[in-house]
Formats: C-alpha cells, structure tokens, sequence
C-alpha cells in the first residue's frame, strides 16, 4: 500500500527540495541580518524560492524518469513557470503593497495618538502589520530553480 508512495521519485525530490531551500534561508538571512531567525523556514519569499526549488525538481524528476518528451514533463514545466512568474509578479507586487499600506496604517495611527492624546496603547501597538514578505526579486526565484534542478539530478544519482 505504502511501497508506491515511498518510492515516488519525483515527490520526495520536491518534498526534499523545498524543505533545503527553507531550511537554507535561516543561515542565508542570518548573513545578512546577523540574527538567527528560524521562522523564515515557514517564511513566504526570501533567498532562495522554496515554490521554485520545488515545481523545478518536480518538473527535473519527471524529466529524467518518465522522460523530457513526456507528456507528464510538459504539465510541471507549465506549472513551474507559473508558479516563479506568479511568485517573482503578482505575490511581489501584494508585499510591496503589503508594505505601503503599513506605513499608512502606523502614520494614521500616529496621528490619532496626537491628536487625542491618549495613555493608553496606540492603534499602531495594538494594529496588526500585513505581511511585507510574499513574493521574490528575480535572482530569489532563479537561485531558487536552479537548487531544485540540482536536488532532482543528486536524487536521480542517489535513487537510481
């Protein structure tokens, strides 16, 4: 029962690749932040792209199993560009939005709290924050790819 699911080449390269790619955003932002933060493992965005590591070594395993002519190939190839293009587009573009809104929102808060002159919190300490980090910069997504693409083909070395 459980044989044909242990032995799904191309799910466990992607499972394996998105879960290195979180994983290496821990050390990747604690090179540039100096601070160890692990929620970026469950972070969105950030260096590299675990979507992309994962639907390019989806697309590479399917590839190299069923072959690059296949029809099951052309499927994840198409949902791989997708997902980077949706990742790099549309979920970048709600972040700096996400961003933008913030600032508005912790201005109007600021402006209240002058204006009443209020002892208590702040709408700003008691607002909640829309999350900034959704999407990808290019290299992000590109960096992101080629790690899955790699994982794909050290899976494929070590599977078969």
């Amino acid at each position: 029962m459980f044989e044909p699911l242990l032995s799904n080449y191309p799910l466990w390269t992607s499972l394996t690749a998105i879960t290195l790619a979180q994983l290496l955003k821990v050390p990747w932002n604690y090179t540039i932040t100096r601070e160890w933060d692990w929620g970026w493992v469950f972070n969105t965005g950030g260096m590299p792209s675990g979507h992309s590591a994962a639907v390019t070594s989806l697309a590479t395993a399917i590839g190299m199993a069923e072959g690059f002519g296949s029809p099951h190939f052309a499927i994840t190839t198409i949902l791989a560009l997708i997902v980077m293009y949706d990742a790099t587009g549309v979920r970048r573009q709600a972040g700096m939005q996400a961003k933008v809104l913030n600032q508005l929102a912790e201005d109007f808060a600021q402006l209240v709290v002058e204006l009443r002159q209020m002892k208590e919190k702040s709408p700003r300490e008691r607002g909640v924050k829309l999350k900034e980090i959704l999407g990808h910069q290019p290299i992000e997504v590109i960096a992101g790819g080629w790690f899955g693409i790699g994982v794909a083909l050290l899976w494929y070395w070590l599977w078969f």
